[in-house]
């Protein structure tokens, strides 16, 4: 099973000068390129790897306003001590001598209060609301070739505990963030989608989620962006940042030096690594995730589904069928232990008829960039006037990245922004 090929890319010795660098060609940095180039900017964008093969590729296409709540829950500085002593752990922080790590945990620790969950869900839920509607707008305007679907995410659960336990993450999305959902009972979940067994618990649905598939969005809009000219630089490693009297004055890549007037740093888990250079502080945690993509079970589920008891999701296509998630916190590590794809394929057996599709697989996986407050960093560095960063979308990145283009660009270009643009600082950091 095979990706939809990239667009073919404009010639890296295109010597025409861009008003703006994006550095990142993931889900936020395609985002920035059409926002800003929709705004009349002059963009070229360059990756050290492939258009979208990073975390923008082998998620699980969620565009989730759902996920109100941050991962900064009481309780789960515990969950994560405790996954220390549990390999097999779906939420894992492997040991390792990392003071960044170290100071990352206990500032995320320092955070797990009921207090945070209301304050920070009140940000995250300005953002999310925001992305869906430029989404909805972008898919009816641009004719985006991405398998959008407005049918809901399905939160499924097995035991009477679990549902227990997300009755009270209900009540507070509906209390306190207006976000309801429609409680399921398990009796009617195989009328509801048959590919569900029976005996389960029951589940919620909330309807005003949506989903996506992630490769054929990120084919489909970077090729309409390259036939409006926006310049996309493929295999381009950034290499330093020249600085001079306050501002970016060009990069050092694999390519060559590329100059322009403004530049924004979409670098997602890489992005800590620029920190010393762009004079910031960027206190993000790679949270490594896996994927694992094949064809079409049969019974295939109808809705994207969810199942918080064993934290992996299930996202249908037209052509494929994706299992996905795990949260490691295991540094730049580039594995894919055969163990966690089994462990995809065993954790959906107790909720689906037929688990897994037949035929080859794709495995896949992805460093999430995670910051300890659970929102992401969007705005000008605080050093450097003309350097922006649009990173740290912890788990949201594909359910974010339009608000954050649309923010980035208004910020660049001086205008209103449509969010308020102080609680997703890089300077909360300083």
């Amino acid at each position: 099973m095979t990706r939809d090929a990239a667009p073919p890319m404009n010639a890296p010795e295109d010597s025409r000068r861009a008003d703006v660098i994006v550095v990142g060609a993931g889900v936020i940095g395609v985002a920035c390129a059409h926002y800003l180039s929709a705004a009349g900017l002059r963009v070229t964008v360059i990756d050290q790897g492939t258009i979208g093969a990073a975390c923008s590729g082998g998620n699980c296409g969620y565009i989730c306003p759902s996920h109100v709540l941050p991962l900064t829950e009481p309780g789960a500085f515990g969950v994560a001590f405790k996954s220390l002593f549990t390999p097999n752990a779906p939420f894992r922080v492997k040991p390792r001598l990392d003071p960044a790590l170290f100071q990352w945990m206990w500032q995320f620790a320092r955070r797990c209060t009921h207090k945070q969950v209301l304050e920070v869900g009140v940000h995250l839920k300005g953002i999310l609301d925001a992305s869906i509607a430029e989404y909805r707008r972008l898919v009816r305007d641009e004719g985006l070739d991405c398998e959008w679907q407005e049918t809901g995410l399905l939160y499924v659960l097995r035991t009477d505990r679990g549902m227990k336990s997300f009755a009270a993450t209900d009540r507070l999305l509906t209390d306190h963030f207006g976000v309801p959902a429609v409680r399921l009972d398990g009796s009617a979940l195989p009328a509801f989608d048959p590919a569900l067994k029976s005996g389960l618990a029951g589940a919620y649905h909330y309807p005003g989620d949506a989903s996506l598939r992630p490769d054929r969005l990120m084919a489909s809009w970077s090729q309409r962006l390259v036939t409006r000219g926006v310049r996309f630089i493929e295999h381009c490693r950034l290499e330093g940042v020249e600085r001079s009297e306050g501002r970016v004055t060009a990069l050092a890549t694999s390519q060559g030096s590329l100059a322009a007037d403004r530049y924004v740093f979409a670098l997602g888990g890489w992005s800590p690594r620029i920190a010393k250079e762009l004079e910031c502080p960027i206190p993000i945690e790679q949270g490594k995730g896996y994927s694992v993509t094949m064809h079409r079970p049969d019974p295939c589920p109808v809705h994207p589904m969810l199942f918080p008891e064993h934290r992996i999701g299930v996202s249908p296509f037209a052509d494929g069928y994706r299992l996905g998630s795990m949260m490691e916190f295991a540094g730049y590590d580039t594995s894919i232990p055969a163990r966690r794809i089994q462990q995809l394929h065993d954790s959906a057996k107790p909720y689906l008829v037929s688990p897994s599709g037949a035929g080859p697989e794709e495995t896949w996986y992805g460093w999430r960039p995670m910051t300890w407050d659970s929102l992401p960093i969007i705005g000008p560095t605080p050093r450097l006037a003309n350097a922006f960063l649009a990173t740290g979308h912890n788990m949201l990145g594909m359910s974010l990245a339009t608000a954050t283009g649309k923010l980035v660009a208004e910020l660049i270009g001086g205008l209103p922004p449509h969010l308020d643009p102080a609680p997703f600082s890089p300077r909360r950091f300083l």
